[in-house]
């Protein structure tokens, strides 16, 4: 909620697995570009009460979907049903999609095609009870998907998860950070990005810009301030150290900063954390340590907590450390006194994302 109050939003709130805010078309553009921690931003087109398939059918086609794309572009739709009338999603999509279709074929002769990759128009139904809203999607594709991360390399933390764990953390952007357990160094890429001050919707497109009502010069402007705002942030970045003892983890993490431009802003080497000596000039550390699901996994799995703990106990004091937890087995083999914890969601695992004071006690 806060990266939406920095830009502007008014009246944001809460709401279930997300937030709702108010705001202008150039809030809307920003926020696909800027927003760290988000996945998605949605402009909700209408709501109201729908208590048949015949109701929402009507309360759909209702909508003007011709001032955002022609006929000869392209929709998408899905459908999130709670304790509705409709029992299955696709089919609720499906009623969506021939209301679009149906009001395009009746106004113009022809209608758009369906694309469920890469939509011109995607479209979001949400119905709850007998509540129905619809949604456009301005972003398209996930804004998790920043573009450096190869397809093939599937990794444990999303690139909105790790920024949006920086942002709770208590790193100041401006002192060198740490994690020792890096992995394919998603904490490192979005740790540099945020002390560059780069957003994270550049090198990447949105499916606003392929509507018909796209302010060319608004999005342009927006662009190119942010663009400038990169180039100067990168002199300010701090040192970045990304350290794991797998060489191929390393091989991967050098190769998606390589596709962030950051390469040369963050420090990649092999390291196993046990043996490691707590660099002096670091007093954060941030790090997403494995915890699998269980903690009968294997010795292994205990034995990198003890190297994590005995590596932590070795910063000065002052000094800071946050690791993201999925079993709360583990954490007591670091042999650190928590002083915070922050419930997180990493997909369908529920985390801790444990603060821990270091230095001599």
């Amino acid at each position: 909620m806060s990266e939406l109050e920095a830009l502007g939003a008014r009246h944001v709130r809460a709401a279930r697995g997300g937030a709702e805010f108010e705001g202008d078309r150039r809030l809307g553009y920003a926020s696909c570009l800027w927003l760290r921690s988000a996945i998605r931003v949605q402009l909700e087109l209408r709501r109201d009460r729908v208590r048949s398939e015949r109701e929402l059918y009507d309360f759909v086609r209702a909508e003007r979907c011709e001032d955002f794309i022609g006929p000869e572009q392209t929709v998408a739709v899905d459908a999130s049903l709670r304790d509705s009338f409709l029992t299955h999603s696709q089919y609720a999509a499906q009623l969506v999609k021939d209301a679009v279709v149906d009001r395009f074929r009746d106004r113009t002769g022809t209608r758009p095609s369906v694309d469920r990759e890469e939509p011109d128009l995607p479209l979001r139904l949400l119905l709850r009870r007998d509540e129905a809203v619809l949604y456009a999607d301005l972003a398209g594709r996930s804004l998790h998907k920043r573009g450096y991360r190869d397809v093939q390399v599937k990794s444990p933390l999303s690139e909105a998860i790790a920024a949006g764990l920086l942002l709770l953390s208590d790193w100041d952007r401006r002192s060198p950070l740490l994690d020792p357990m890096c992995g394919s160094a998603t904490f490192a890429i979005e740790a540099a990005w945020l002390a560059a001050d780069r957003a994270p919707g550049l090198g990447r497109s949105f499916a606003f810009e392929k509507w018909v009502d796209l302010d060319q010069k608004l999005w342009g402007e927006l662009f190119d301030d942010a663009e400038a705002r990169a180039e100067r942030g990168l002199r300010d970045v701090p040192p970045i150290l990304g350290r794991d003892r797998h060489a191929g983890a390393i091989s991967v993490a050098e190769r998606s900063a390589r596709a962030a431009g950051v390469r040369n802003l963050v420090d990649l080497r092999v390291a196993e954390v046990s043996r490691a000596v707590a660099p002096a000039e670091v007093t954060t550390v941030v790090t997403n340590p494995p915890y699998g699901e269980r903690l009968g996994e294997g010795q292994d799995l205990e034995d990198s907590w003890r190297g994590l703990g005995e590596h932590l106990r070795g910063f000065a004091a002052g000094s800071v450390a946050w690791v993201l937890s999925g079993n709360p087995e583990l954490t007591r083999f670091l042999r650190l006194r928590a002083d915070r914890k922050v419930p997180v969601h990493n997909g369908p695992i529920d985390c801790r994302f444990v603060r821990y004071a270091l230095g001599p006690s």
